[in-house]
C-alpha cells in the first residue's frame, strides 16, 4: 500500500463525471483540501468538474466553496482553499455526447501545454448504466490509451457495481474492451478507514494473534453494519437496490476477505487481492434450501429513533406502499477451507437500528471448565476480540479475570485501544487514501474483476429467492430495534446470540 505520509503524488489532472452531485461537494473535494493540507499533492494538479448542468469556472468554483462551509472535516485554512480552487475547471457536456470529449480532450491538451501535466484520472461518480459508454467514448477521444513508458490513464468506478452476476459480468466484459485491468479502479469507501487497513496490520504484524487466528481457537465471527438512519430522500434508488446489493456484495465482503485471508507474500497490490480472492471463492454458496434456512431479511416499521418518531419504510418518500424491498439482512455463510474450517461467520447490516456502528467480533472458544467444577464459578465467558471500525475505531480485547476477594468469581474485563487516545484524530472523508492511491498507481485497496463477480455468485441464491417469494410480514421489525426477532432465532438455532454494537 502507498504511504500516506510519504511521496508526493505525480502531477495529473482529475476529471470527474457527475461533478455537480452529492459526491462530489461532500465527499471529493473536501478529501482533496485534507490531501493538499497534508502536503500530498503535486502543484501541478488539476480538477475538470463535467456534468450536464451550465455554470461557468468562477460559478462552479463559488458553489464548491459554499459547498465546503457544509461539508469539511475542519476548520477551512483560506490558503489552502484558494490553491484548491485555483486549480478547479469545470465543463457543461452531456455524457453520451461525443462533443463532450472532443472538448474535454483540449481542455486536458491545455494542462500538457501550460504545466506539462500528462497523466488523468477520470471519477465515474454517476449511475452506474453509464460507466461503459463513457469509457468507450474517453477510448474514442484518445484519452485512455496508454503507451509503456509514457503517461498514466486511470479509471475511478463508484459502487454498485453491477446489480447482479449477469451485469456485473457484462460490465467487466465491456471495461475490458477499453481499459486493462491495471487502468480500472473499483472503489469502496469503507477501505478508506483506517482500521479497515490496520486489519492486516494487526493479524499480520502481531505475534500474539495470528497462532489463534483459526478453527482450532475462534469459535465464530460476527460482522455488523448497523445504521441508526433511514433511506432519507434515497427511496427511488434504494428501492431498486435493498440492504443485500447495498451492503454485502462490497462492504461486507470485503471485511470478510481482510479478516480471513491468508498471509499475502507482500503488500503489493495483487499479492493482498489474490488472497482476497481465495477467500470469496471459499465462501460456500448456498443452495435454496440453505438460503431459506440461513439468511434473514427484513423492513422497518415506524418507530423511535433517540427519542424521536420515524416513519416506517413504506412511508418514506419515493417508496411504494407495498414495497418488498428489505432494509435489513443476516445470514450464516461459511469458509470451505483449512483454516476457518467449521468456523461461522455471521454477519448483518440494517437501517433505523438503534444505533450506528461497524464491528468485527471475533469470539474464541471457551476454555475447559473441568478446573472450576468445585467453584462457585458456574461458567467460563468466552474471550472476545472486537474490531471497531465507526463511529469510534478502536480494538477491545475481553475476557475473564477473579474478582478480589476469598471466593473465586470471575468477572469479564475489557482492555480497550481508542485510535484517538494514541493517534490523535485526523480529519478524513474516508476517501483521502483511495485518491491518493490511484494517483500512486496502488490498486490494493480497490477491488479487481474476479473479487466483483466472485461476491455477487454468493449472493445470487440468496436474491434469486427473494425475488421468488415475496416476504409476507413487512415490515417486521420496528425503527430502533435490533432487527427481526428471527435474526436472533438464526444464532439461537447454534447456541449462540449477537453482539450488540458498542458492547465489547
Amino acid at each position: 500500500m502507498a504511504d500516506i505520509d510519504g511521496q508526493l503524488a505525480a502531477p495529473n489532472v482529475m476529471t470527474i463525471f457527475g461533478a455537480s452531485g452529492d459526491l462530489t461537494k461532500r465527499k471529493l473535494i473536501p478529501a482533496l483540501y485534507n490531501l493538499r493540507k497534508d502536503g500530498l499533492l503535486s502543484d501541478d494538479f488539476a480538477i475538470v468538474g463535467i456534468s450536464r448542468r451550465p455554470m461557468s469556472d468562477d460559478e462552479f468554483r463559488e458553489k464548491l466553496r459554499g459547498d465546503m462551509e457544509k461539508f469539511a472535516t475542519s476548520e477551512t485554512d483560506p490558503a489552502i482553499w484558494k490553491w484548491i480552487s485555483d486549480r478547479v475547471h469545470y465543463m457543461s457536456g452531456d455524457a453520451s455526447d461525443p462533443e463532450t470529449y472532443v472538448k474535454l480532450r483540449e481542455l486536458l491538451q491545455g494542462f500538457e501545454k501550460s504545466q506539462g501535466i500528462r497523466n488523468y484520472f477520470f471519477y465515474m461518480a454517476t449511475a452506474p448504466r453509464f460507466f461503459g459508454s463513457v469509457c468507450e467514448q474517453l477510448r474514442e477521444a484518445g484519452l485512455t490509451q496508454e503507451i509503456e513508458g509514457g503517461p498514466w490513464r486511470r479509471v475511478i468506478f463508484e459502487k454498485p457495481f453491477g446489480h447482479d452476476l449477469k451485469s456485473a459480468r457484462e460490465l467487466n466484459q465491456q471495461l475490458s474492451k477499453t481499459l486493462n485491468e491495471g487502468q480500472i479502479y473499483r472503489i469502496d469507501h469503507y477501505l478508506g478507514k483506517e482500521t479497515v487497513q490496520n486489519i492486516l496490520v494487526f493479524r499480520f504484524a502481531n505475534g500474539i494473534f495470528e497462532p489463534l487466528w483459526n478453527h482450532r481457537y475462534i469459535d465464530h465471527v460476527q460482522i455488523t453494519v448497523a445504521e441508526s438512519i433511514g433511506i432519507g430522500d434515497r427511496g427511488g434508488y434504494y428501492d431498486k437496490s435493498g440492504a443485500l446489493r447495498d451492503m454485502i456484495p462490497n462492504h461486507i465482503f470485503q471485511l470478510i476477505s481482510l479478516t480471513c485471508m491468508e498471509p499475502p507474500i507482500s503488500f503489493e497490490a495483487d499479492a493482498v487481492r489474490d488472497e482476497q480472492a481465495k477467500v470469496l471463492r471459499s465462501l460456500a454458496p448456498l443452495t435454496p434450501e440453505e438460503a431459506l434456512r440461513l439468511s434473514v431479511r427484513g423492513q422497518y416499521g415506524p418507530g423511535h429513533i433517540n427519542g424521536k418518531a420515524v416513519p416506517g419504510y413504506r412511508e418514506e418518500l419515493g417508496v411504494p406502499k407495498d414495497s418488498s424491498t428489505e432494509t435489513y439482512v443476516a445470514m450464516k455463510l461459511t469458509l470451505d477451507n483449512w483454516r476457518w474450517a467449521g468456523v461461522p461467520i455471521y454477519l448483518r447490516t440494517g437501517k433505523h437500528l438503534p444505533l450506528r456502528g461497524t464491528e468485527i467480533s471475533i469470539q474464541f472458544i471457551q476454555a475447559p471448565f473441568t478446573l472450576f467444577r468445585q467453584t462457585e464459578i458456574s461458567q467460563l465467558p468466552a474471550s472476545r476480540l472486537v474490531i471497531r471500525l465507526q463511529p469510534d475505531e478502536g480494538i477491545s480485547l475481553s475476557f475473564g479475570a477473579k474478582v478480589p476477594g476469598p471466593i473465586l468469581k470471575l468477572a469479564q474485563v475489557d482492555m480497550n485501544f481508542q485510535y484517538t487516545d494514541y493517534f490523535g484524530t485526523t480529519p478524513s472523508t474516508g476517501y483521502e487514501r483511495l485518491l491518493y492511491d490511484c494517483m500512486c498507481g496502488d490498486q490494493t485497496l480497490f477491488q479487481r474483476a474476479d473479487m466483483t463477480e466472485a461476491s455477487w455468485e454468493i449472493v445470487m441464491p440468496i436474491l434469486d429467492l427473494w425475488n421468488a417469494l415475496t416476504p409476507r410480514n413487512f415490515p417486521n421489525y420496528t425503527a430502533g430495534s435490533w432487527g427481526p426477532k428471527e435474526a436472533d432465532e438464526l444464532l439461537a438455532r447454534d447456541g449462540r446470540e449477537w453482539v450488540r454494537c458498542g458492547e465489547s
